[in-house]
């Protein structure tokens, strides 16, 4: 079987940009001609690679087959290089990362390999329980996540634990656990979620307090500083990594909030996943980023 170039450069343009017309004007083509390419594709590999929705998406076929393309994008490029005896291009790798991650360590963790190697990020953020579903679908090369377990063909390296405190406001302590976090003022008291996919507290009160998801009252704040800040404002509890307590931003004040719960913190491994065959910059991100976690990771 021989893939053709042109055919696979319309399915990654459709992937990339979520139409057929946007793609079209990406490789100055019309929206028929990219059409017909993706067409094509499909009849030779005997399989529909496009789910024609707004956006378009990979079916599970076309998902495979675009974790090939993109790992062999990177390659070639780096092959080039390494012919052409030149400084290789900025090269774009995608990678999916959580939240908590992002806001604290991730960045440090590689912003000296960024640009020594000329490296530029495309991140995907998403829940850690949810990043690998990016790698799967071909969205991401490489990604943080709390899955243990390799999927065929990549490699998973453990990072280290990220552990998290339950924290409050001095004064949401007094009003709601003034004699300790018990079960019946946890299922009462306003917590604070990053989103709909955030389990961190939910899991947290099941393991402790046998509560059920969904049996207390939610705020959902979206975004790593202002979730802290709601925390601080007293509008509820919720879980904060360890990490970022030593960064908080200068209009929380000190003693804004407090471990609620010193003797109960939630510990959470995160591996690093990405693909067995690599390109040379790939390679180095993976071993970057794993050294540098386990200097900051428990």
């Amino acid at each position: 079987m021989n893939l053709d170039s042109r055919q696979c450069a319309a399915l990654l343009a459709v992937i990339d940009s979520g139409s057929f017309e946007q793609a079209a004007a990406l490789l100055h083509l019309t929206p028929s001609a990219v059409s017909q390419r993706v067409r094509a594709l499909e009849i030779e590999l005997g399989s529909p690679l496009l789910v024609r929705s707004r956006p378009c998406r990979a079916t599970h076929a076309g998902q495979r087959l675009l974790q090939h393309l993109r790992r062999v994008q990177l390659l070639e490029r780096d092959l080039q290089a390494d012919f052409s005896g030149e400084q290789a291009d900025y090269l774009s790798i995608s990678v999916a990362v959580n939240a908590d991650s992002l806001a604290s360590w991730f960045l440090p963790a590689v912003a000296d390999f960024l640009l020594t190697e000329q490296v530029l990020l495309d991140v995907n953020l998403d829940d850690q329980d949810h990043t690998h579903a990016l790698l799967e679908a071909g969205l991401a090369l490489g990604c943080i996540s709390t899955e243990p377990h390799a999927m065929r063909g990549c490699s998973a390296e453990r990072l280290g634990i990220m552990r998290y405190r339950c924290l409050g406001s001095p004064a949401f302590q007094q009003r709601w656990f003034a004699k300790g976090m018990q079960r019946s003022s946890a299922q009462k008291a306003p917590v604070v979620i990053f989103n709909r996919k955030d389990k961190l507290q939910s899991g947290y009160l099941q393991q402790h307090f046998g509560i059920l998801e969904n049996s207390y009252p939610c705020h959902y704040v979206p975004a790593s500083e202002p979730f802290m800040h709601a925390i601080a404002l007293g509008m509820g509890w919720g879980m904060v990594p360890e990490l970022m307590l030593h960064t908080l931003p200068s209009y929380i004040a000190p003693g804004a909030v407090i471990d609620l719960a010193p003797d109960r913190p939630l510990d959470m491994d995160l591996y690093w996943h990405s693909w067995k065959v690599q390109s040379p910059r790939m390679q180095k991100l993976t071993q970057t980023l794993t050294q540098a976690a386990r200097k900051v990771l428990l």
